[in-house]
């Protein structure tokens, strides 16, 4: 998770993405939630790969491991040197069986971990397999290939970005060999590289298919993926806390609303997440994400993304709108 997010500014700017929060949790903390489940078994640590993002969200990092029962671990990887590089930043946790994924991510899945195949990929059918690392399989299911980015058509199977090993010391040997042979892909070292020399060594890996794949890339798929995790986890979102205010207002589900919490004369949701502390007064809202502290006011707003601390007075609109960040269309003088 040490990119720098780039397609999801100006909220990347002040918060890394996997720390941004969807239906008010982290996406790196609904990732390994949903790892958790599928994993069957007590995970035993939980290792964070990241950037330059200072001791705040590195102890933020630590207790999100703390909550599942796991140890926390973080690294840092100085340079881009891509996928097989982040996980040599980690190998120091690199120690029996290990699932690796991106954490930029979500997924809905209803299956239990093959732990007797030396490794499990997660896929998903796409209309559009070249833009996309895809897999090849045999008449068993087993992989007989890895494609990346395919210009014409060999599989419909993309690789969603998690991976389960038996071994990580094997994982770890192929990608010391690819490293220390500098055998790159453009400019990086790449973990499909040693995917695909573990497949040609007989590892026999088997596939992990989602019934649905979130991205959270840039605004539009991050507030589409927030209306998701509303709806398949509506029941938990059924009731509002105590510390919410809501006055003369109508509240359509699914909603996130968060602790203290001020909605007074406004139409909320569907398909809304309102962050700690956010005041909304005479707004329609839909289909949008709201963070914390974040104050509007006359706002019509849709399928938008606001950040934390910000302000938004005026007109309906489709917004991306970041920290700290003020918008304000009622001030005497402004068009």
């Amino acid at each position: 998770m040490a990119g720098r997010g780039s397609r999801l500014r100006p909220h990347t700017l002040t918060v890394p993405k996997p720390l941004i929060p969807i239906a008010g949790k982290p996406i790196v903390q609904r990732l390994v939630e949903d790892i958790a489940k599928v994993a069957g078994e007590n995970i035993d640590e939980i290792a964070f790969i990241i950037g330059d993002f200072g001791p705040e969200v590195e102890q933020s990092l630590i207790e999100i491991a703390e909550k599942l029962g796991a140890k926390g671990s973080v690294y840092t990887q100085d340079e881009p040197l891509g996928t097989a590089h982040a996980i040599k930043c980690a190998e120091q946790s690199m120690q029996g069986d290990v699932v690796v994924a991106f954490a930029d991510t979500l997924f809905r899945a209803d299956f239990k971990l093959d732990t007797n195949s030396d490794g499990v990929i997660w896929v998903k059918k796409v209309a559009d397999p070249s833009a996309f690392g895809v897999v090849k399989l045999d008449d068993y299911g087993f992989i007989t290939d890895f494609v990346e980015k395919p210009q014409t058509f060999v599989s419909d199977l993309a690789i969603i970005g998690i991976y389960y090993f038996k071994s990580a010391e094997k994982l770890m040997e192929e990608i010391n060999y690819i490293m220390s042979n500098d055998i790159k892909v453009g400019s990086e070292y790449q973990l499909t590289t040693a995917l695909e020399n573990l497949r040609q060594k007989g590892a026999k890996f088997s596939l992990g298919k989602v019934d649905d794949w979130m991205d959270c890339g840039n605004k539009n798929a991050t507030v589409e993926t927030n209306g998701k995790i509303l709806q398949y986890e509506k029941e938990e979102f059924a009731n509002f806390p105590a510390s919410a205010e809501i006055e003369n207002s109508l509240i359509i589900p699914p909603c996130f609303i968060g602790e203290n919490v001020k909605i007074k004369n406004s139409k909320i949701g569907p398909y809304v997440s309102l962050g700690n502390g956010t005041c909304i007064e005479n707004s329609n809202i839909e289909n949008s994400l709201i963070q914390e502290k974040t104050v509007i006011n006359h706002g019509n707003l849709s399928n938008s993304m606001i950040g934390s601390n910000a302000q938004y007075f005026g007109v309906s609109r489709e917004i991306s709108l970041g920290d700290y960040s003020v918008l304000d269309f009622l001030s005497k003088g402004n068009d």
